[in-house]
């Protein structure tokens, strides 16, 4: 008779519950973990692992699906004075790396909020990130916390953007528009935020593919 592997047998008999019996029976243990507790262990992983990846050195910058960009303000008077401050190559790669070094120091920042919303995730959260895609736990946090994380993010980045680096485009912007740096932080810290998340994703998919590669008994228990 062939041996069972207790690993998959356990999380077989995991999912089983999770598909036929209520909610409640999700907080069936899996060792010394429950599934709640499975689904935060791979969530806070993923975020730890995306925030070391993205606060590394050159870590926004190097990584061309998080790299932050200089925005287009809109409007025609707008365009030509930023096209005029910006119209050379190393003037714009300057701009843009100078944005990447704020995107790493506001991550520091963001880092808490999205901890916190991991320890908020209940138990119907749980069975719909196993339900789920390969991204279905970082796509819940998205929903959750998306808003919390930029709010977190704006203060920062509107200081951080007026720093000597930037004051070339304080004057063409005031000019344009009238706003300032406002609708420059507005679109940095969006974009911070998009690129914490799509980072978060990634990790969460890796770990998904692999899960023994993370040594972890409760997430080898729950992905297989």
């Amino acid at each position: 008779m062939a041996e069972t592997n207790p690993i998959s047998s356990n999380r077989r008999s995991v999912l089983a519950a999770i598909a036929l019996l209520p909610l409640a029976a999700c907080t069936t243990p899996m060792g010394r973990y429950t599934v709640e507790d499975a689904v935060r262990r791979l969530l806070e992983l993923s975020s730890q692992r995306a925030f070391a990846r993205l606060t590394a050195p050159g870590g926004f910058y190097d990584d061309q699906l998080t790299r932050i960009a200089v925005p287009d303000m809109g409007g025609e008077r707008a365009g030509a004075v930023l096209t005029a401050v910006l119209r050379s190559r190393a003037v714009r790669d300057r701009v843009g790396m100078a944005l990447n070094d704020v995107a790493v120091d506001l991550a520091d920042n963001a880092a808490p909020v999205v901890t916190d919303a991991v320890r908020r995730m209940t138990l119907a959260d749980a069975v719909s990130v196993l339900r789920g895609g390969p991204r279905a736990a970082t796509d819940l946090l998205a929903r959750e916390a998306r808003g919390s994380v930029v709010e977190a993010l704006l203060p920062g980045a509107s200081r951080a953007l007026r720093s000597d680096m930037f004051d070339m485009l304080s004057v063409a912007l005031t000019a344009a528009t009238g706003r300032d740096y406002a609708a420059l932080a507005d679109n940095v810290s969006g974009q911070i935020g998009d690129a914490i998340f799509r980072a978060i994703g990634r990790e969460e998919a890796a770990i998904r593919a692999d899960p023994r590669a993370t040594r972890d008994p409760a997430l080898i228990a729950l992905l297989g």
